[in-house]
């Protein structure tokens, strides 16, 4: 009895700690969103900065603007035009399944990637902290992807190609321990909001941290999502980077000002 007492307490001391954690994390991403939001002249001096969308300061660009140069994807749907990266699928050269293009200059472990997309139909993702999966076809990817699509119904949640799946929706802020669901810990904006601030067929800017077990994705200067990992057995810790091509209906894919900073 005195041992089952002792596994208990803890289990609960596990269990609070947490729960600490997490509830550390919702209030710091809580002043990091009124921060942004917030004119500069209405904050306090002691108040933290806002978020600088296009400050680049410590990244390296990844992408010339002019070729394909440690990019590796299907030359029938990638291509350079007019200094971005662009994966198009038309009603005569369909997708046949998914495809990616991968960069090959490396596989970062802990990093912030910045890049502006535009998207015209369907569905697309940058991938991260991911391998590639030879017997499912050349150029495909698995792991974590920063979800993108045309509807703004995923955009900025966490998904696992060919992995756990849903690891954290727009505007949700998850745990997932050892072999364990992800668990919703705190909440960012409302979904609903967050969408509204998401371009539809224009550029958007997107802002991935990813640093030790915490995955966080910015759109356009707000957090949308972001994913304590704590599952030892599934978690990545370092991978390619890659863009995705969604089967579906034709679709054009643009990509620019790429950038990397490992961290």
């Amino acid at each position: 009895m005195r041992g089952s007492s002792r596994q208990t307490r803890r289990s609960i001391a596990a269990w609070m700690a947490r729960l600490t954690v997490g509830l550390t994390l919702s209030a710091a991403l809580t002043s990091l969103v009124v921060s942004a939001a917030a004119p500069r002249q209405a904050r306090s001096p002691g108040f933290p900065d806002p978020l600088v969308l296009d400050d680049r300061t410590g990244f390296t660009p990844i992408f010339d603007g002019a070729t394909l140069k440690q990019w590796d994807g299907d030359p029938a749907f990638w291509r350079v035009e007019q200094g971005t990266l662009v994966g198009e699928s038309t009603a005569g050269k369909p997708l046949k399944a998914n495809t990616f293009i991968i960069w090959r200059g490396g596989t970062p472990k802990d990093f912030e990637l910045k890049l502006d997309y535009r998207l015209n139909s369907t569905n697309s993702g940058v991938q991260y902290r991911s391998v590639e999966v030879p017997e499912a076809g050349k150029w495909v990817l698995k792991g974590y992807q920063a979800d993108i699509d045309f509807q703004n119904q995923w955009t900025g949640q966490l998904y696992e190609e060919r992995g756990r799946g849903f690891l954290a929706l727009r505007g949700q802020s998850t745990w997932i321990a050892d072999g364990a669901k992800p668990r919703v810990i705190g909440a960012l904006e409302s979904a609903d909001a967050l969408k509204a601030l998401v371009k539809s067929n224009d550029w958007n800017t997107v802002h991935i941290i990813a640093r030790g077990q915490v995955l966080m994705h910015i759109v356009n200067g707000h957090v949308m999502s972001v994913t304590i990992d704590a599952d030892a057995t599934h978690r990545a810790e370092s991978g390619l980077i890659g863009f995705q091509m969604h089967t579906g209906q034709p679709m054009k894919v643009e990509f620019r000002n790429i950038a990397l900073k490992t961290l």
